[in-house]
């Protein structure tokens, strides 16, 4: 574990310089300086010490942060099948629902449908990969095909159909996660 860099890291989340640490502290500005290059080791009280300044201690700071996933492939989603709506829904984030967004791929067989959405808070979001959709909210349709976008608040009840010649495939993300 490099401490040095943790320790800046720390205090620059902080918003302290080196100098504002030091004082806290009741180290030198020197000392400091060389603890974030790493050039000297504090001891366990002055480090627990520096910590408390941070906001922080011994447990948190020696934590494992887990190395948190960015890419996703194929082998990450989960798909669920509807055949008597005539549709595919893959959640192409895992997890996606304890985040701010929830985007998934939707592929619908010609006439395909998803279930009617109740309205609820939140946004919609979607780009057409490929086919034609028809976008129902409320008693209004829209159509949307290959290379179009569509957004729209989710304050209505709200469902999409693909063209009965083409089927469609679509990226759709909803704010916050309701799929």
């Amino acid at each position: 574990m490099n401490i040095g860099a943790k320790i800046k890291d720390l205090r620059v989340k902080n918003g302290l310089t080196q100098e504002e640490l030091a004082d806290r502290s009741e180290l030198s500005k020197g000392f400091i300086s060389q603890l974030e290059r790493d050039l000297t080791s504090p001891s366990i009280a002055t480090l627990t010490d520096i910590l408390q300044c941070l906001g922080s201690d011994l447990c948190t700071f020696f934590q494992e942060e887990k190395e948190e996933q960015i890419v996703f492939n194929d082998t990450d989603y989960f798909r669920k099948m509807d055949p008597e709506l005539g549709n595919t829904i893959e959640w192409i984030i895992p997890n996606a629902q304890k985040n701010a967004m929830e985007p998934i791929r939707l592929s619908l067989e010609p006439g395909g449908r998803t279930y009617p959405d109740n309205p609820h808070d939140g946004e919609e979001f979607g780009y057409v990969l490929s086919g034609t959709i028809y976008i129902h909210l409320g008693k209004k349709r829209y159509k949307a095909k290959k290379g179009e976008t569509f957004y729209f608040k989710a304050d209505t009840t709200h469902y999409i159909t693909a063209s009965s010649k083409t089927g469609a495939s679509i990226l759709w993300i909803s704010t916050p996660p309701s799929f």
